[in-house]
């Protein structure tokens, strides 16, 4: 198992409308492909204008396989041609969890599929 880490740098101001704009369309379009969430914050401190997601995936492949299903998906493609306009620079990172987390992470995992359930239906 690892974690995607997925930082979005935003046009200043506009995070408030990134976040409305996620939770009201495409949270449910994301739950219906990928299965994991596992942290989603903006900055306050630091660097603004920032939102980091954290995604667990089983393995790579799995990774590639959903990412596809989503991409494809024209609720998805609909709701990015509302949401790029809010952002500037978009990262991705793999993290794999230290041997001592990897209990932690199984146990948002299962937090995870329960919260991913109540958004899906």
């Amino acid at each position: 198992m690892f974690v995607e880490e997925r930082i979005y740098t935003l046009v200043p101001g506009k995070a408030p409308d990134f976040l409305k704009l996620y939770e009201e369309e495409g949270m449910a379009i994301q739950a219906r492909h990928l299965p994991y969430m596992v942290g989603y914050y903006s900055s306050e401190i630091g660097t603004l204008n920032l939102i980091v997601h954290l995604w667990a995936f089983d393995d790579i492949n799995q990774r590639v396989k959903l990412r596809e299903q989503m991409v494809a998906d024209p609720d998805w493609q609909d709701y990015l041609k509302k949401l790029m306009p809010l952002i500037v620079d978009q990262q991705s990172r793999i993290l794999r969890p230290a041997p001592f987390f990897v209990e932690r992470l199984q146990t948002l995992v299962e937090a995870s599929k329960t919260a991913r359930a109540r958004v899906a239906a």
